[in-house]
C-alpha cells in the first residue's frame, strides 16, 4: 500500500511538471507569434495577462458552480496583498524588459533562485544543504553561458528589475505559504486570486502597455487569425497558472525555479527548431550544465528527504513528550536516560 501510495505520488510530481513545462513553453511559443512584429504585433503584454487571469477565474467560477471544487474561506485581505504582489510582478517584469538589455534581464531572472533561498530562510526559517547549494550555483551558471549576452545597465531598468525579482520571488513563496495555512488546494486558491488579479490587470493594463510602447489598445485592428492566438494563448495559460500553484504546493519556490529552467531549454531548442533561431555552441554547452544540475539538485533534494523526516519525527515526539510529562522528562529522553 505504502509503495502504491509513492508511487502514484511519483506519477502525479511528474504530470504537474510536465503539465507546466509543456504550457508554458507552448504560451511561450503562441505569444512570441501574437507578439512579434513579424507575427501579429499585439504589443500588448500587460492586458493579455489580464485576459489570461480573466479566463482563469471563469473556469474557477464554472468549477465552483458545478461542485467540481469547493470555495475555502481565506481573508480578503490576504488575497488582496498577494494580488498587489503579483501584479507588481508582472508589470516590474515587463519594465525591466523594457529598460535594460537582454542579458541583464536574464540575469535579473537567475538571481530570482538566491533571493527565494534567501526569503525562505528570512520568513520561513528553511535551511539549505551543501549540496542543494551546489545544484543550484550548476544551474545558474549553466542558464547565464546559454542565455546572457550583452550585458548594460541603467539606474531606472536597475530598480525595475530589483522590484521584479523581490515582487516575482514572495509571489511563488506565498502561493506555497497560503495553501499550506489554510489547508487549501492549488486550483481552489487560484480561483480566488484570478479574479482580483484580472480585474486590476484589465483596468491597469492598457495604461501600462501605452507607456511601454506607446501604442493604444483601442487602435489595434484585431484580425481573425490574431484572435485565434489570443484564445490560444489565454487556453494555454489557464494550464499554466494551474500548474504554477500545483508545483509550488507539491514542492517549493525554489524547486519551482530551479527545474524551471528546464523551459528555458525547450524553448531555445524549439526556437532553433520552429523559427530558424541560432543554436549556437555556447548555447548548447550551457543548456548541457543546466540540465546536469537539475539532475544534480533532485538528487540533493532526494538524499535531504529521510534527514528532514528524522527531524521532524524527533520534534513531534519531543512536543508529545513535553505536553504529556512536562520539561524534565523532555531533558532525560534527550541525554538517552531512561526512568526506570
Amino acid at each position: 500500500m505504502e509503495a502504491e501510495k509513492k508511487h502514484s505520488s511519483a506519477v502525479s510530481n511528474v504530470g504537474a511538471w510536465a503539465m507546466n513545462v509543456i504550457s508554458s513553453v507552448g504560451l511561450i511559443m503562441a505569444n512570441k507569434q501574437l507578439m512579434s512584429p513579424t507575427g501579429h504585433a499585439f504589443a500588448f503584454a500587460t492586458t493579455l495577462t489580464g485576459f489570461h487571469f480573466c479566463t482563469t477565474a471563469l473556469i474557477g467560477l464554472v468549477s465552483n458552480a458545478t461542485g467540481y471544487t469547493t470555495k475555502k474561506n481565506v481573508p480578503l485581505w490576504e488575497l488582496l496583498w498577494f494580488s498587489v504582489v503579483a501584479n507588481t510582478s508582472i508589470t516590474a517584469m515587463n519594465l525591466s524588459l523594457m529598460l535594460n538589455s537582454v542579458g541583464f534581464y536574464q540575469i535579473s531572472k537567475l538571481s530570482m533562485i538566491p533571493v527565494v533561498c534567501f526569503l525562505e530562510w528570512l520568513l520561513n526559517g528553511k535551511h539549505y544543504s551543501s549540496k542543494v547549494k551546489m545544484a543550484v550555483v550548476v544551474v545558474v551558471i549553466g542558464v547565464g553561458v546559454c542565455t546572457v549576452t550583452d550585458v548594460k545597465i541603467n539606474a531606472h531598468g536597475f530598480v525595475c528589475a530589483c522590484v521584479a525579482v523581490l515582487s516575482t520571488s514572495l509571489q511563488q513563496i506565498s502561493i506555497g505559504s497560503l495553501q499550506k495555512k489554510y489547508s487549501i488546494g492549488s486550483f481552489e486558491l487560484l480561483s480566488q486570486t484570478a479574479p482580483i488579479q484580472a480585474l486590476s490587470l484589465l483596468l491597469l493594463g492598457p495604461f501600462v502597455d501605452y507607456f511601454l510602447t506607446g501604442k493604444l489598445l483601442a487602435s489595434y485592428k484585431i484580425s481573425s487569425a490574431a484572435f485565434f492566438f489570443i484564445v490560444l494563448s489565454c487556453s494555454l495559460a489557464v494550464f499554466c497558472n494551474i500548474s504554477q500553484y500545483l508545483c509550488i504546493g507539491r514542492f517549493s519556490a525554489v524547486s519551482f525555479q530551479v527545474l524551471g529552467h528546464m523551459k528555458t531549454v525547450c524553448v531555445l531548442i524549439l526556437g532553433w527548431m520552429l523559427f530558424d533561431s541560432e543554436l549556437t555552441l555556447k548555447n548548447i554547452l550551457g543548456m548541457s550544465i543546466a540540465v546536469n544540475g537539475m539532475i544534480i539538485y533532485n538528487w540533493a533534494v532526494e538524499g535531504d528527504k529521510p534527514m528532514q523526516y528524522r527531524k521532524d519525527a524527533t520534534s513531534d515526539v519531543k512536543v508529545l513528550i513535553k505536553q504529556v510529562d512536562g520539561s524534565s522528562l523532555l531533558k532525560d529522553v534527550e541525554l538517552g536516560k531512561s526512568q526506570g
